[in-house]
């Protein structure tokens, strides 16, 4: 091997591949979850005054989960992509896309519980909002999505 393939392909940069997939996944994960816990409070809280409308309000739980589909199926390109012939520069481009991912994911999950937990509370006393919740949660959702397709472009540029 020649002295500027071993500079291509330095030890770390399976490290830094790795730390992008974890980024993916972790920060999607910890807004989904914070999605789900947030949203799930409004609807044990809705379901006080209207449990009739519990099967309704479960939309924003659900939107939550999907934000963690995101950062798992870059996570696992990023994984899979990882081998002996791993070069820096790859590693690099996987790790912006690990935290894009990530990071959108965070701010998706968070708008998506904030909304839910709100929306979900206000719908039962004025079952109007039901529609411009689920409008309201898709923006949210899309950011999410945004992400992903950043974070697709980034993995399939080296």
């Amino acid at each position: 091997m020649s002295a500027e393939a071993d500079n291509d392909r330095p030890s770390y940069a399976i490290f830094i591949g790795a730390l992008g997939s974890a980024t993916a996944i972790t920060f999607s994960a910890l807004g989904a979850s914070y999605g789900t816990a947030m949203s799930g409070r409004g609807i044990a809280e809705m379901a006080l005054i209207k449990p009739e409308l519990i099967m309704k309000a479960i939309i924003p739980v659900v939107m939550a989960g999907i934000i963690a589909i995101y950062g798992l199926v870059v996570a696992v390109l990023i994984a899979g992509s990882i081998g002996d012939s791993y070069s820096i520069k790859k590693a690099q481009a996987q790790l912006g896309a690990g935290l894009c991912v990530g990071f959108s994911g965070l701010s998706a999950g968070m708008a998506i519980g904030i909304v839910g937990n709100t929306c979900a509370r206000a719908s039962a006393r004025q079952p109007r909002l039901f529609v411009a919740m689920v409008l309201i949660l898709i923006f949210a959702e899309v950011l999410g999505l945004y992400g992903l397709i950043v974070a697709i472009f980034l993995y399939t540029k080296f």
